[in-house]
């Protein structure tokens, strides 16, 4: 036992010593941001990360441990530090000025992303919401009491509401842009054509990534082109600083897009979740005998499980153009029962091959977060 003491106490000066290495590279990694900023220099050399991922599992050979464990605990710290270099940047470079802004829906769950994303920017940030406060905001319960003299104003709620609100908005007629970040563009076509029309600056945004996001690297926002090229162009340089990817496609296009990225991705974890809850098996017991597989699709279906009902039934049912991929989903069902039915091995096989040379085409996709 005065062993296993002695051993436990030895641990922990170790893991002590462990986070004040952690600690002094991340100071290290401040001054290279600051070094980067200075000169004009990209936040993310990957060329870099290649090379300490290579040098930790190089030690890591040597040492006798697991190439797995450096790695994962490299790009770790890696991604800590990027995310550090990039909020400092942010900061630094920020378009806010002292700007004012209003996020209409800021207490939801990307809107208030959103509210801490301009406040790091350098812009002065309300709220406006029924719903609830965000601390440390000033917020108002209803944004047609305000003046909305502000630069900037980002509409962050539900699709139903998200129309009618643009379309009000396009009568007051304000001065600054105005952003909307809805997850489909077809249903609110016509308060988009209202702003337009009123000769507001108005850009459409989609933000493909969840609320609890704090690194954009890797990640990607969508630009729709209204034909307003004065507007995108200030709406990009919002991100300016970060490493997010920005992408720009037509709004009808838009959708037709997210009927797969969100509309399949989203009908598959719903009939995997729905389907074992009503297999009568417990969850905890399927963890017991689980497999890698069924871990993973299980993971992504808890966090679906977790949104919100509403976004999700409106990004099913309001999208003109989501019919198509539920149908080939029911279609891509009912051909594998078939093939299981009739012990049609070939057939299987055919399907799993088809599915392995369309995803080896494009192994650059990443998927959604369940939070998009």
């Amino acid at each position: 036992m005065a062993d296993l003491e002695n051993w436990r106490k030895r641990l922990s000066v170790i893991d002590t010593q462990l986070m004040e290495l952690v600690a002094e590279r991340h100071q290290l990694t401040e001054r290279i941001g600051e070094y980067k900023r200075a000169r004009g220099i990209s936040t993310r050399d990957f060329a870099r990360e290649k090379d300490v991922l290579e040098m930790a599992a190089g030690h890591a050979r040597r040492l006798g441990l697991p190439e797995s464990l450096a790695e994962d605990l490299m790009r770790s710290l890696i991604r800590s530090s990027l995310t550090q270099q990039e909020r400092a940047r942010v900061s630094a470079e920020g378009q806010g000025g002292g700007s004012r802004a209003l996020v209409i829906g800021g207490a939801g769950k990307m809107g208030g992303w959103f509210v801490k994303y301009f406040a790091s920017q350098g812009y002065s940030v309300e709220v406006a919401d029924p719903s609830g406060e965000v601390a440390g905001f000033t917020c108002h319960a209803d944004w047609q009491a305000l003046a909305l003299d502000y630069e900037l104003i980002l509409v962050a709620t539900p699709l139903r509401a998200c129309n009618d609100i643009l379309r009000q908005l396009a009568d007051r007629k304000p001065a600054g842009l105005i952003i909307e970040v809805a997850s489909l563009k077809t249903p609110i076509r016509e308060g988009l054509d209202a702003l337009l029309s009123a000769g507001c600056d108005v850009a459409s945004l989609h933000p493909m990534f969840g609320p609890d996001t704090e690194l954009l690297s890797g990640r990607h926002l969508v630009f729709v082109d209204l034909g307003q090229p004065d507007s995108l162009a200030l709406a990009k340089s919002l991100f300016a600083s970060t490493m997010v990817e920005l992408v720009q496609m037509g709004l009808d296009e838009h959708d037709k897009v997210i009927a797969f990225v969100l509309g399949l991705s989203h009908a598959l974890n719903i009939m995997f979740f729905t389907a074992l809850a009503e297999s009568g098996e417990i969850v905890p017991k399927l963890r017991k005998i689980s497999s890698t597989t069924f871990d993973a699709q299980l993971a992504v279906a808890s966090r679906v499980a977790g949104e919100s009902p509403t976004v999700y039934f409106e990004i099913q049912a309001l999208n003109q153009y989501g019919g198509d991929a539920l149908e080939k989903l029911g279609a891509a069902v009912e051909r594998l029962r078939s093939v299981v039915a009739e012990a049609d091995e070939r057939g299987f096989a055919k399907m799993m091959q088809t599915g392995a040379e369309y995803l080896s085409a494009g192994q650059d996709l990443q998927g959604a977060s369940a939070g998009d």
